[in-house]
């Protein structure tokens, strides 16, 4: 666990009600780019999501996080990035001390078992997924869309983490049911591409 930290306007959970279908799109965002958004698109497009929840994290355990920007003004970049009102952006993991994936999503799926969670990441992350700590808690625990991205599409499909959850894929033409579907449900969504990264950006800016 990490030490609290409550930012007012920052960290609060965003609303939501009874049935909501709600996905989960976590990161460090550092910066938000159109690669993200492009993601949040597609996937409260093809899930039929009723919203889709930014979880910007205060630092991503498997990375270094010397020079990674406050969570408010990351919370506030994407914030000013986000166009669709279904789509909210908190750091509430800070708040509660979350320093982990297994810990948002036990804490969200036990505190509003009457909400339809689905977590959502891209490629690139389901080709590391049997890295994050407990990991097939995560899989037990709620759905996951998985959106290809540029390069990494063959890794992650023979990753630990898809050969492992291989009985529970379902066609990405049932995506729309997925919110609905018991753990451990995922699907894996083609579409359209961007090559953005926010390393490649980081990099590109560092004089």
């Amino acid at each position: 666990m990490r030490p609290p930290l409550r930012i007012p306007g920052i960290t609060e959970l965003p609303p939501s009600a009874t049935g909501m279908r709600i996905g989960l799109f976590g990161g460090s965002f550092n910066p938000i780019h159109a690669g993200h958004l492009l993601v949040m698109e597609e996937t409260l497009r093809r899930l039929e999501l009723d919203a889709l929840w930014v979880l910007v994290t205060p630092g991503n355990p498997l990375k270094d996080n010397a020079r990674l920007p406050s969570l408010a003004e990351r919370v506030r970049a994407a914030r000013a990035a986000i166009r669709d009102p279904r789509i909210r952006v908190t750091g509430f993991e800070a708040a509660k001390g979350f320093a982990y994936t297994w810990q948002t999503v036990r804490f969200l799926t036990q505190s509003l078992p009457d909400r339809h969670f689905v977590w959502i990441m891209g490629a690139d992350s389901l080709a590391d997924f049997h890295r994050w700590e407990r990991w097939r808690d995560i899989a037990a625990a709620l759905p996951i869309a998985v959106y290809v991205r540029p390069g990494a599409g063959r890794r992650a499909l023979a990753s630990r983490a898809a050969a492992t959850l291989d009985h529970a894929q379902i066609d990405e033409a049932f995506a729309p049911t997925l919110a609905r579907r018991p753990a451990p449900a995922w699907v894996y969504l083609q579409g359209r591409q961007s090559a953005l990264s926010s390393s490649r950006i980081r990099a590109e800016r560092t004089p």
